[in-house]
């Protein structure tokens, strides 16, 4: 069984919308254990799309088609699928009523044009979970050798797509494809090292699973998230996997070391906020360099948030003179740093302060501290650190990696590993 993806609209061929629904329906592919080795973007043009289309049909088994089921006369998804397979739209009653409920629950009137997206082609069944007025469809297809074949239609709205890709989409793909296996990931958030050194670093592990080919991993490059490391498992049941992930990711933490600082859907500053919390600790920051970045993040990560007292950005040398009682130029800039921190620990009532400073104009690097030169400082009782980083990139990304390598040289003390 493989499958292939097919992005409808014209905005994602002009860039005003970034596909991150084929990306993301391709991983659940690969997670399922479906074979998908095609995806591709069309515009909302009737001959396009069916030419898409039809060629999908002559590759793959099932085709996903994400977007285009909206009540304008752009969105014509439906209408070539059930050209495509020879049947007639129909009105769906049911589909109907449950549009007209919604319209209704917000205290709105139903436009009539939104209809449009209660009509099925004959044959198609409705995927049952509907968070938004446009339902989902599920097409059977007979080719011309008998085979038959499926076509998948799916809202673009990313939530609604991933609803019904989960609730659906993918266990009835699994059960096409006669697959009984259970398949589930595991994803390791690491700091401190490149892609290429993780890889160095596991590389005789990766030869050992290559060849028993379960678990399997994988590096995904993310950016401020650092790099994680997906591991894979298929059992019988999903305790069964679970042993295995959980056995994979103790091996791979003995590896690892340190660099592992969270797990799945957890982040930096949750997991420093949650040992903070742990231990009755307050946390305050004062930003320079990083603009309220650090601040965003410890204030609407995932959980710990109690542990966070607040942060303040002091930008310009009129509210650097105030904080460090002086002219911030006499000071030098790790100086600064840890002054810094301690003035967090004080104005924001925090047991914890942390503080960025950094060169931040190309014009006043040196050789030795070019741009993007940082110093990051650290300050509760019994403990002081300030480290200077040199970081890559544009003032965006040197705020970006500031933020993260910072909470993460807090996080390194808070566990004893520095």
């Amino acid at each position: 069984m493989n499958c292939e993806v097919i992005a409808v609209g014209t905005e994602l061929l002009l860039g005003q919308i970034v596909d991150t629904n084929s990306s993301w329906i391709g991983e659940q592919l690969a997670l399922a254990g479906i074979d998908s080795h095609y995806q591709t973007k069309v515009g909302d043009n009737w001959s396009r799309i069916e030419e898409a289309v039809r060629q999908g049909l002559e590759r793959s088994d099932a085709l996903i088609m994400c977007g285009g089921l909206g009540p304008t006369q752009d969105d014509i998804t439906r209408d070539v699928i059930a050209s495509v397979v020879g049947s007639e739209l129909v009105l769906d009653e049911t589909i109907a009523q449950r549009i007209r409920a919604m319209f209704k629950s917000r205290g709105r009137d139903m436009p009539e044009n939104n209809l449009r997206q209660a009509m099925v082609p004959e044959g198609a069944r409705p995927i049952p979970q509907q968070p938004g007025t446009a339902p989902g469809l599920i097409v059977p297809v007979s080719s011309d050798s008998g085979q038959q074949k499926v076509i998948y239609a799916v809202p673009g709205v990313p939530y609604e797509m991933k609803e019904m890709m989960s609730g659906t989409v993918i266990p009835d793909l699994q059960q096409r494809a006669g697959l009984s296996s259970v398949i589930e990931s595991r994803v390791l958030r690491t700091w401190g090292q490149s892609e290429s050194g993780l890889a160095e670093l596991l590389g005789t592990r990766i030869n050992e699973l290559e060849t028993s080919g379960n678990p399997t991993l994988a590096f995904l490059a993310s950016g401020v998230e650092g790099i994680k490391v997906r591991i894979t498992a298929k059992a019988a049941t999903s305790s069964e996997v679970a042993l295995i992930l959980d056995s994979e990711e103790e091996h791979l933490r003995q590896l690892l070391g340190d660099l592992v600082f969270a797990v799945d859907e957890h982040n930096m500053e949750s997991t420093v906020l949650g040992i903070l919390a742990e231990r009755g600790l307050r946390l305050g920051v004062i930003e320079t360099t990083t603009a309220g970045f650090i601040t965003h993040r410890l204030g609407t990560a995932p959980s710990g948030t109690q542990a966070f007292s607040g942060g303040v950005t002091a930008r310009g040398p009129g509210i650097l003179s105030y904080l460090l009682r002086g002219d911030p130029a006499a000071v030098q800039p790790e100086e600064a740093a840890l002054q810094l921190a301690r003035v967090a620990r004080g104005i924001l009532v925090s047991d914890v302060g942390l503080a960025t400073t950094a060169i931040e104009d190309p014009s006043q690097g040196t050789e030795d501290q070019p741009f993007g030169t940082a110093w990051l400082a650290v300050s509760m009782e019994g403990f002081e650190t300030v480290e200077q980083v040199k970081l890559p990139g544009d003032l965006e990304r040197i705020r970006q990696f500031s933020a993260i390598s910072l909470l993460n040289l807090l996080r390194l003390h808070l566990e004893g590993r520095r």
